[in-house]
């Protein structure tokens, strides 16, 4: 892995992932992974020798963490923000990561075009949140495009995992619990059958903040609902289980 800041741009810094010496490139000024991120890195049910697309990749957290936590025969990061997936690129250099990882600055609404169809075991994904015109936007345009629908929605996302998945493939996603019934709508739609389902708590006294969602590509209807995760425990202290997915 480099050590120096040589791959660095105005304004970043190099961030240690706690995880197998792996490291991350982040403008403190743009939008920054999230424990999100981290959490589907955990609950992404990758089989060793998979191909894995993760969608709205960002600056390639998820891809980098899988990396460690899998036997993933190789990962594909796609991002749209040219900016974005250039930092994301220099991260998998910055950790020597190149044989296993490539990130591709494009539209994933173009999946059809740049990928063959059934061309990967697993897609995860950690999309937009916010409908287009809800919410509060931000003003710094990467951080409004990474947490509103604003270059996609949750169609555009599910429609190229449909599409890049092989028969019996796997996609994974994190999204808000007020977007559960559209979500699960939506895979139905692209055939891809909710399977798993985890909610996230901060604590058990509060309502859930995060919701995981795994789905088969033309899978059979069952669905089950895994224990909660609780974040932080009775003494605000991080959970066994959240510290276990950090790898503190």
């Amino acid at each position: 892995m480099t050590t120096d800041n040589s791959l660095l741009k105005e304004g970043e810094r190099i961030d240690d992932l706690e995880r197998n010496g792996l490291s991350i490139i982040q403008d403190p000024s743009s939008f920054c992974f999230g424990m999100d991120a981290v959490l589907l890195s955990g609950f992404a049910n990758v089989p060793d020798g998979s191909r894995v697309l993760d969608l709205c990749t960002g600056t390639g957290i998820i891809p980098i963490l899988l990396s460690a936590k899998t036997k993933a025969e190789h990962i594909t990061g796609i991002e749209i923000q040219e900016k974005i997936a250039d930092m994301a690129s220099r991260s998998v250099t910055l950790n020597s990561l190149e044989s296993r990882i490539d990130i591709i600055n494009a539209d994933l609404k173009e999946a059809d075009r740049l990928f063959p169809s059934a061309s990967f075991d697993v897609v995860t994904s950690n999309p937009p949140y916010m409908v287009k015109g809800s919410g509060l936007c931000n003003p710094d345009e990467s951080i409004a495009i990474a947490k509103h629908e604003l270059l996609c929605d949750l169609s555009d996302v599910v429609r190229a995992a449909a599409h890049v998945l092989k028969d019996g493939g796997i996609f994974s996603m994190v999204h808000r619990p007020f977007r559960l019934a559209d979500a699960i709508d939506t895979m139905r739609r692209y055939r891809l059958e909710p399977k798993r389902l985890k909610l996230v708590y901060p604590s058990v006294e509060k309502e859930p903040v995060m919701v995981l969602l795994e789905g088969r590509k033309n899978g059979g209807s069952y669905l089950c609902v895994e224990k909660p995760l609780i974040i932080y425990g009775p003494d605000g202290k991080y959970t066994e289980e959240i510290t276990g997915i950090y790898g503190y």
